[in-house]
């Protein structure tokens, strides 16, 4: 065998004090992984001062200059020696370290960031003087008299100079930058009526502003809707669903977008608790359940939510970033979370998103690049066109025939020849009116498989079979959940051997596992036995289930793997039993299946999360003809 070094010599060790200087660079590389953790630590501080504004400035990423300017309330002279010494905060008095309400509450942000580089702080309290203080690899200076109005500027150069192997891990400038970017927009997000400013200022000078989100005003849903249009764009803001539920302590506000607008990436997806930016897999893992049933498994939600309570509910002294939670009752945080979203879901009934409209539009060109024609001729009364349609057909023609449609073969010798339009719906009396309804009346079928409606103010697109497929799977979800999940008992139970661990892991979601018709029980030892498996999945490798559901508990926390199951089986009943493309509709069946999809929740979208429906207006439609 190799002899390995194990770092430890012959003699007996000796323990010993470390020093300040190494306890706070060691106390640092927790708290400040990159420049992005210094800015969020920063704006955080200016944020509990009680700012409306703070405003950011960055060089090189971060590495070499992190200036945060703020409006708050400032620190008196004789206390900026005590700011920079580890565990002094304002913000807790260490009696109840539950009782939290501010972003920082150790007191080792400063003291760590002026151990890796050199810090300066000038502030001033409204009635006092202004004074600075620097401290450069931990070696502090004498406070000085300074010239400043209230508030407080902290300017952080040469990041870790001190500690020149943790540069090596840096990333370039660009990336540092998004990092800090990022960062930036989260706590925006947190603090709606408080305007930030980050701007980069490399090459020196004013810079050039990367990002500006300017305090907004009114109530905190008008506020928050504002702020989120700003920074996740118009376009999510436009298909988003309002978020509003309160239970037992706990009450989540924000906003959830449409299936339809969903992501390749979990990017954005953007979780609060008590303002605080967290990623924590069970918020994670409850959003992705709310949408289990909408999206395919490579697309992601977007949404923005903020669970507030009382902060003796929530331990946020759990990582050193702070950037992970714990609840008290994390069943109850989750299940508040999923029948939010749920709820508002099926309240949106068959909404889809802007943007399907929009991509539709887009792949649209005119043939005609000049400019366009300007009608100014009113748009006539349906009664006045068919008048018109009547006395502009030919005299020639037969009685009856002016309503048919007619083709012309080029000679114009030849009379005008009848032919026979597939799908045409003609108007009557019970189709009267239809055209208020939201998917408006059908007007013809093409290509056997799209329904064309007129609404009041433009035109629906419907493709028949996925809209159908919802319709069947909703109605097959109803069934499932009033007479529950049928189990097939084993005439021999599986015996699944697992580690300790594992065995508890699984036997504490049995109950949840036995609502999706699988049964476990303990068989003593290391071992469960299976003792039912849903009827529906038919012969089962339960020793194979069990592993799978182990490892998505050990990746998220939870398990949805037999209900996926399942569920997939229903969506592929669904799609046999639905109406096919390519069949041919009569009018009745169209406008019934549009009566249908605006009577059911989640008909906008398909089991996939594809749309079912597309709609133009009129306004857009004419545009591409240069109407307008």
């Amino acid at each position: 065998m190799l002899d390995h070094d194990r770092k430890i010599s012959e003699n007996l060790p000796v323990i010993r004090q470390l020093d300040e200087g190494a306890i706070n660079r060691i106390a640092a590389g927790e708290v400040v992984e990159r420049p992005a953790s210094a800015v969020k630590e920063l704006v955080e501080n200016a944020i509990d001062a009680g700012a409306t504004r703070v405003e950011i400035a960055i060089a090189a990423g971060g590495k070499t200059l992190i200036r945060v300017t703020d409006n708050g309330c400032g620190i008196l002279p004789d206390q900026l020696p005590l700011a920079l010494s580890r565990h002094a905060t304002s913000k807790i008095d260490g009696s109840d370290l539950l009782d939290i309400h501010t972003f920082g509450f150790r007191g080792e942000a400063l003291p760590s960031l002026g151990a890796v580089g050199r810090l300066t702080i000038t502030s001033r309290v409204k009635g006092a003087d202004a004074a600075s203080i620097s401290v450069a690899g931990g070696k502090l200076s004498p406070v000085k008299p300074a010239a400043l109005g209230q508030g407080t500027i902290v300017e952080l150069r040469d990041l870790f100079y001190a500690t020149p192997a943790r540069l090596k891990f840096m990333r370039s400038d660009r990336a540092e930058s998004q990092a800090i970017t990022d960062v930036v927009k989260r706590l925006a997000m947190a603090e709606p009526f408080v305007g930030i400013t980050l701007r980069d200022v490399t090459g020196g000078g004013e810079g050039r502003v990367t990002f500006r989100a300017d305090a907004e005003s009114g109530d905190l849903f008008d506020a928050l809707h504002g702020r989120l249009a700003r920074i996740l764009g118009a376009e999510f803001a436009e298909n988003a669903l309002r978020i509003d539920a309160e239970r037992e302590g706990l009450k989540l506000i924000g906003y959830a977008a449409l299936p339809t607008y969903s992501r390749g990436s979990s990017t954005a997806q953007y979780l609060f608790v008590n303002g605080r930016p967290v990623k924590d897999k069970l918020l994670v893992g409850a959003l992705r359940a709310a949408y289990f049933d909408f999206l395919s498994r490579d697309r992601h939600p977007a949404a923005a939510l903020f669970i507030d309570c009382d902060p003796q509910l929530v331990d946020v002294n759990v990582h050193p970033a702070k950037s992970e939670v714990r609840f008290r009752d994390p069943g109850l945080a989750r299940g508040l979370i999923v029948s939010a979203l749920k709820h508002a879901l099926a309240e949106a009934g068959h909404r889809a998103s802007s943007t399907v409209a929009n991509a539709t539009l887009g792949a649209m060109r005119p043939e005609a690049t000049g400019p366009a024609r300007v009608y100014q001729m009113d748009r006539p009364s349906l009664g006045a066109r068919m008048a018109a349609y009547h006395g502009q057909a030919p005299s020639s023609m037969a009685p009856g025939l002016a309503e048919s449609p007619a083709t012309w073969d080029g000679d114009p010798g030849a009379t005008l020849m009848e032919t026979p339009v597939s799908g045409r719906v003609d108007e009557s009396e019970t189709q009267v009116g239809l055209e208020q309804n939201p998917l408006g009346a059908a007007r013809g079928q093409v290509h056997e498989n799209y329904i064309i409606a007129q609404t009041t103010d433009g035109m629906v697109i419907v493709d028949q079979h996925a809209a159908h497929e919802r319709l069947v799977y909703e109605k097959l979800k109803r069934q499932m959940a009033e007479n529950g999940v049928a189990a097939q008992a084993l005439l021999i139970p599986d015996i699944v051997e697992l580690s300790s661990g594992d065995c508890e892991r699984l036997l504490a979601h049995a109950e949840a596992l036995a609502k999706m018709g699988l049964t476990i029980e303990a068989f003593g030892g290391d071992a469960i036995a299976v003792r039912e498996t849903p009827a529906i999945l038919g012969e089962v490798n339960a020793r194979a289930l069990i592993l799978d559901i182990l490892d998505e508990l050990d990746d998220q926390g939870e398990s949805m793997l037999v209900q996926a199951k399942i569920e997939a089986i229903v969506s592929r009943v669904a799609c046999h039993g639905s109406i096919r493309s390519g069949r041919r509709m009569r009018a009745e069946e169209m406008n019934a299946l549009l009566r249908e999809m605006e009577a059911t929740p989640h008909s906008g979208q398909c089991n996939h999360g594809r749309p079912t429906y597309v709609e133009l207006k009129l306004a857009d439609i004419e545009r591409l003809f240069g109407r307008t």
